[in-house]
């Protein structure tokens, strides 16, 4: 035998075993903190209690009613040509509910485009999430006012915003938290670890809340780790922790404490919630062309919002005046939203040129004199035709 024979021969083997690595199936049953299971049973941690009245669990569940609808009417206002693009968060409710009513008012959130629950969380009108969908704005809200920073479409780069600001709060003195929100795919991004490094190094107060929705657009999570994600975070010297992420009371007592952690100067946390994406990654997306509808049917056995409303039920907690009422105030959301985008005035095209720098560039002057020239032409023409 040749020594090129030899290696043909050899190559195959090596080949099938590289293969049969990287399609070693991941658990269907994955070890995570869950305080509340599918079925609406509540359940009991060692490491993570949480104590809730029945007042504090129907306000978790009207948050993740009224988050859907939202979700749901922007979703069907894309569909109508109202809206340019939507990027829904059917079946995360519990991951961004829970998350989000862990946090003080004077924490700080980077989010990505998919947090309307955590802007919810945070008192940002949902309608002022519509504007930079439809084109009409770049944000829609001080992020100031509520300390939720405007949406990042940039995929992971938040978390480098999310560090530096950390920093900044641990330099000041200050005892409050940051959070920043990414998912699966975006834990791929060189960004997510660097912000690892530095947040590990300066420990600095941060909490990574990274979304584990299964698919990053059609990508499977097995093509982007070979080991469960909250374990990077070992690598970079703090702990991850893996949460049901259709648990809300898991991902509140979780990221509670991770909060908690983190304004203790003990630094940062990264959190994997388990959980998955119900809908298409965003509205130009078919997820049918690459998901099995019987994975999909898996999860929604699992749905955050109907475990809790077993539990409400099983426990007397909720009545059906209260199912009833909330409905209407559904609606009464989704007719608001609808009538709020179709007000919505288009923008002075002008605009387009404020905000870029601080203290003005010759550049943007330049530019912005040649549009104004551009569209003046308009008019000129319009005169000139009569």
């Amino acid at each position: 035998m040749t020594v090129e024979s030899t290696a043909a021969a050899r190559k195959p083997r090596r080949t099938s075993k590289r293969t049969s690595a990287a399609k070693k199936p991941q658990s269907s049953e994955p070890q995570l903190v869950q305080l509340l299971t599918p079925e609406g049973e509540r359940v009991e941690h060692p490491d993570y209690s949480i104590d809730l009245s029945a007042d504090e669990l129907r306000g978790l569940y009207r948050d993740m009613v009224l988050t859907r609808r939202f979700d749901a009417e922007a979703t069907a206002l894309q569909r109508q040509g109202e809206l340019g693009l939507w990027a829904s968060l059917l079946g995360q409710e519990a991951a961004q509910i829970g998350s989000g009513r862990a946090l003080r008012d004077d924490d700080y959130v980077f989010p990505t485009y998919r947090e309307h629950g955590v802007a919810w969380c945070r008192g940002v009108d949902p309608t002022n999430l519509l504007g930079m969908f439809r084109g009409v704005n770049h944000g829609g809200w001080d992020p100031n006012s509520n300390n939720f920073h405007l949406y990042t479409i940039v995929i992971g780069s938040q978390t480098l915003h999310a560090t530096g600001y950390a920093m900044g709060v641990a330099k000041d003195g200050a005892d409050s938290a940051v959070i920043a929100y990414f998912g699966d795919g975006a834990s791929s991004q060189g960004d997510v670890a660097e912000s690892f490094t530095f947040s590990a190094v300066y420990n600095a107060p941060v909490v990574f809340f990274c979304q584990n929705n299964q698919w990053a657009i059609s990508e499977p999570t097995e093509r982007q780790t070979r080991v469960p994600l909250y374990q990077r975070a070992q690598g970079f010297g703090f702990p991850g922790v893996r949460v049901d992420g259709n648990d809300v009371l898991a991902c509140l007592a979780v990221t509670r404490s991770a909060l908690e952690r983190a304004r203790r100067g003990e630094g940062p946390t990264l959190v994997e919630a388990f959980t998955y994406r119900m809908g298409a990654h965003t509205t130009s997306d078919d997820p049918t062309k690459y998901r099995a509808d019987e994975e999909r049917a898996a999860w929604e056995a699992k749905d955050p919002i109907l475990r809790l409303r077993a539990y409400l039920e099983k426990e007397k907690f909720a009545d059906e005046a209260f199912f009833t009422a909330l409905d209407e105030e559904s609606e009464t959301l989704g007719k608001r939203v609808r009538e709020a985008v179709r007000a919505m005035p288009d923008p002075d095209p002008m605009a387009l040129f404020e905000h870029g720098y601080a203290d003005g560039n010759s550049l943007v002057d330049e530019e912005r004199a040649q549009f104004a020239a551009y569209q003046a032409s308009f008019a000129d023409s319009a005169e000139e035709g009569k």
